[in-house]
């Protein structure tokens, strides 16, 4: 089976968040299938200095951009055994960020366009094209409104993947005839109207063969108005074709037995190594070096969504405990400037660093005890993954991808792999924190904890078979 994956970002080239873990790390494990799975994305300025170099260029053409006539350089590499191809126009990503520009509807309009018109050009039609975010969910609608006149093109099945319903892609009008050189009957008729707008995420969602999300849970609650977007009704209308995969992480980098970021390595039948990466991690945030408490970790973005307007309304609360509780991220002000203050008053007990840093992340996975995730909503998330991986206990809010990866411990069984809460109220959060406290003072259970905890598979190599299972059915 022919795949083309197509998205915004990928690791290990250029990322902000989960979308570029998967988009690197599944197309790597469906090739072990017997796929010719092959990858397209956007030559961004920021792509590390030594993949640029291996780039080789192979041609250029032009785009129409409406009446825009757009240079489009294409260029490879092979990487990992998978292919990857970049569309260069210095233009559109000669800049120092992903996203985020007044102009990001025509840079992902041309990206998009490039990307249908270079597939004769590669001579690489495939079976799936595999869509990822409202970067690329425009395409089954150009696919078929547009390029529908293109016999190639006509037996090729999409998927949409849905990593974020947040952002959608929400344009005027005029972007049809503006940007695409089409007619705007679609608009008109409301195909792909919302509010009054061209909605990228929507016109996927109708046109695309198959929608999955990143979860189980997280597809089912995106059908609501609490979690939908705005988008709920019309997904409610698809959902015979909506379904939800969870993400995996990939086994071989997150290894607390081979990773070259921890002080120390170990395993599940070895844990005296978590324990010296707890002191180096101490000793790295400048606390009391304590082996007799338990020490909580943040790594994340600081955003209302990922849930530290409750942990902030807590920390008064919770360090008046035994405890320690170390945090990297950067993010709003606000949240930032209070996690500085909470470390300035209790310094013994807090330590955060406002930063973003690979090494240090792995380090506070391995490190602690307890990792914190109360997020508002979450599509998938990958962190409490990677905190499981390392024998860190997650405390997460009982949504999305964090219900469907974490079991909640149980008093009465002691069954679980690690703890939640299920209303998002601060109350509640630090209910499950007191809890996790106490069970960490019980060393039998809690080394039943993190033993079950570590012995989790999320391995991509799990994850992708149900990917695998749902291109056999949409080429049928």
């Amino acid at each position: 089976m022919k795949i083309l994956f197509a998205a915004a970002e990928c690791a290990p080239f250029f990322k902000t968040g989960g979308l570029g873990d998967v988009v690197g790390a599944l197309p790597r494990s469906l090739k072990n299938y017997g796929h010719d799975v092959r990858v397209i994305l956007p030559f961004f300025a920021g792509m590390k200095a030594p993949f640029c170099d291996q780039a080789e260029y192979l041609f250029d053409f032009t785009v129409n951009v409406g009446w825009r006539k757009q240079y489009c350089g294409v260029k490879t590499l092979v990487y990992q055994d998978v292919r990857y191809y970049f569309i260069d126009n210095l233009y559109y990503f000669g800049r120092p960020n992903l996203y985020g520009y007044y102009d990001d509807g025509e840079r992902f309009a041309f990206f998009q366009q490039a990307v249908i018109e270079v597939m004769e050009k590669i001579d690489f039609i495939p079976d799936v094209l595999h869509l990822n975010d409202y970067h690329t969910s425009f395409i089954p609608f150009l696919l078929r409104e547009k390029y529908g006149w293109i016999n190639a093109y006509c037996q090729i099945a999409t998927v949409l993947t849905i990593h974020n319903l947040e952002f959608q892609g929400q344009y005027d009008r005029q972007v049809l005839p503006e940007l695409f050189g089409m007619g705007t009957e679609r608009f008109d008729d409301g195909t792909v109207r919302f509010n009054g707008a061209v909605n990228f995420m929507k016109a996927g969602i109708l046109y695309a063969d198959r929608v999955n999300t990143v979860s189980p849970s997280y597809a089912r609650e995106i059908q609501t108005p609490e979690f939908g977007c705005g988008l709920d009704p019309i997904l409610r209308t698809i959902n015979g074709k909506l379904t939800g995969i969870l993400n995996g992480i990939d086994f071989k980098r997150y290894d607390p037995a081979t990773d070259p970021a921890l002080k120390a390595n170990f395993n599940v039948e070895n844990l005296v190594g978590k324990q010296l990466d707890k002191t180096a991690l101490q000793t790295a945030f400048g606390l009391p070096v304590r082996k007799d408490l338990p020490l909580i970790g943040v790594v994340s973005r600081l955003t209302y969504q990922k849930g530290f307007k409750l942990l902030v309304a807590e920390m008064e609360n919770l360090l008046q405990f035994d405890v320690q509780l170390v945090l990297l991220g950067t993010g709003y002000q606000d949240l930032e400037h209070d996690f500085r203050y909470f470390a300035q008053r209790y310094p013994q007990k807090c330590a955060v660093k406002i930063d973003f840093d690979v090494t240090l992340a792995q380090q506070i996975y391995a490190g602690c005890d307890l990792f914190l995730m109360p997020s508002a909503f979450e599509p998938c998330g990958l962190s409490q993954m990677m905190a499981m991986r390392y024998g860190t206990l997650p405390i997460v809010h009982q949504i999305g991808g964090l219900q469907d990866s974490v079991q909640p411990y149980n008093p009465l069984d002691h069954s679980g792999t690690g703890f939640g809460f299920s209303e998002y109220v601060s109350f509640y959060l630090m209910e499950a924190i007191k809890l996790a406290l106490q069970v960490y003072h019980d060393p039998k259970t809690w080394k039943q904890l993190v033993g079950r905890a570590m012995s989790q598979d999320f391995s991509w190599e799990t994850a992708s078979l149900n990917y695998d299972k749902m291109y056999h059915e949409i080429i049928k």
